[in-house]
């Protein structure tokens, strides 16, 4: 499950090492040592490790946490999870990060989503006059969901929510047809995916599958997510 959200940012050179082949068709042990060079993910759920005392960082219970929000990681103390994470992420960070601080704790997580609000810088380039790059980014590096509509050869319509920007909050559009390849490189996480199926995006790519409660729970961890960095940003 790690390789397969990992997978799009990797291949596209945002995250990770530099890998030639599909992330998701190496064999565990080449994918475990791809994860622990993740400077995102890795830093989570080495974390999430230590603080539920599951000894395995790539722990199926623990990535789907980190990935999709809820589960064990949700019942981690917001304030303690946001301490330790920074205090191995805090120096490698340098100066560009200054708001890593213990301030973040109305907002931390342990997931993805917060990484991609909260930790990552986009939200504070947000007001500046120019909103549509740091909208597109943390639009295609959250983890979205979505209905496929119709599948046409090997080519997905997909019903999913876009991230807006009004100038003054972050939001989700209503579904929205988006075209999704099946195939990438010769790699596909759900080859068999058809009409009516769930499914995980990461930078238009597919993730695989989703049930219905997994869709439920990445819907409220990120509408949570989307509520605290609006409470911030209506601050600044």
């Amino acid at each position: 499950m790690f390789a397969r959200y990992a997978h799009a940012p990797n291949a596209l050179g945002y995250c990770g090492p530099a890998e030639t082949a599909p992330m998701a068709t190496l064999p565990p042990a080449a994918v475990r040592a791809m994860a622990r060079q993740f400077s995102g993910a890795w830093p989570y759920l080495r974390v999430m490790s230590r603080l539920t005392g599951i000894d395995d960082p790539l722990d199926r219970r623990l990535v789907e946490s980190y990935w999709l929000g809820g589960g064990i990681g949700a019942g981690l103390d917001s304030a303690e999870f946001l301490a330790e994470l920074l205090s191995v992420i805090e120096p490698v960070a340098g100066h560009y990060w200054a708001h890593l601080t213990p301030d973040l704790a109305p907002e931390a997580a342990a997931n993805h989503c917060f990484h991609v609000f909260g930790v990552y810088p986009w939200t504070r380039l947000l007001g500046r006059g120019h909103d549509e790059h740091p909208v597109r980014v943390l639009d295609n590096c959250r983890i979205t969901w979505g209905a496929v509509a119709a599948r046409t050869g090997d080519e997905l319509t997909v019903l999913a929510r876009r991230l807006e920007w009004d100038g003054h909050r972050l939001a989700l559009s209503a579904p929205q047809p988006r075209q999704i390849p099946v195939w990438v490189d010769g790699y596909s996480p759900a080859p068999q995916v058809r009409a009516h199926d769930l499914v995980a995006l990461h930078w238009d790519r597919l993730c695989g599958p989703l049930e219905a409660n997994q869709v439920d729970v990445l819907a409220d961890s990120t509408a949570r997510q989307l509520r605290v960095t609006n409470d911030r940003l209506s601050r600044k």
